[in-house]
């Protein structure tokens, strides 16, 4: 798996070993990312269920300023910590504008005014229906009135998540059980 554009691209990420992450697969990032390619200079960014770290490591290359990873398991996020040495090396920048936080992503939450304008979320499948309305939920208090976050959400095809104040936009990917990815906007 590698980080498929921008200043960083053809960095090869490292993924734990074993079946504890699922890795978002190259043309679903080059898919996401051509969709939100307007609004990622100097964004900021949380990647929630963060595993390898993926899409905020693509965000960052194509030009995102920085953000946060947010996994818990200790093996994950020493890959994490190693992926972020390397993209931010490639690309030239420094590694101090991406933050690891090991907690669970169901109870971190962004420090006052530093709401992010990017969240990716890829939770293992089998707790989406669980966690999914739970995360929207919260997170409609991390931004001010006037701001306009794009909250990008992998899930399998079969999977339709509704929340109050959230509106999906746009869904990528095709099949029941494939992996797909919905735009989720306010409103």
């Amino acid at each position: 798996m590698r980080i498929s554009g921008g200043s960083a691209r053809g960095v090869t990420l490292q993924v734990p070993k074993g079946d504890l992450t699922r890795p978002a697969t190259d043309g679903m990032r080059q898919s996401v990312f051509s969709s939100l390619a307007a609004r990622l200079p100097d964004a900021r960014f949380v990647d929630l269920f963060a595993g390898s770290g993926a899409y905020g490591l693509e965000a960052f290359s194509r030009g995102a300023a920085g953000g946060v990873f947010v996994e818990k398991n200790p093996k994950a996020a020493d890959c994490i910590r190693k992926n972020m040495t390397a993209v931010a090396k490639s690309a030239a920048r420094p590694a101090t504008d991406l933050t690891l936080v090991m907690t669970d992503a169901l109870s971190w939450t962004p420090a006052a005014g530093e709401a992010p304008d990017l969240v990716f979320i890829d939770p293992p499948y089998e707790i989406i229906a669980e966690v999914g309305p739970v995360l929207l939920e919260r997170m409609a208090d991390w931004w001010s009135v006037d701001a306009d976050p794009v909250v990008v959400f992998e899930m399998p095809g079969n999977v339709v998540l509704e929340s109050p104040g959230w509106t999906c936009v746009k869904r990528l990917g095709k099949g029941a059980h494939q992996p797909t990815v919905a735009f989720f906007r306010r409103g």
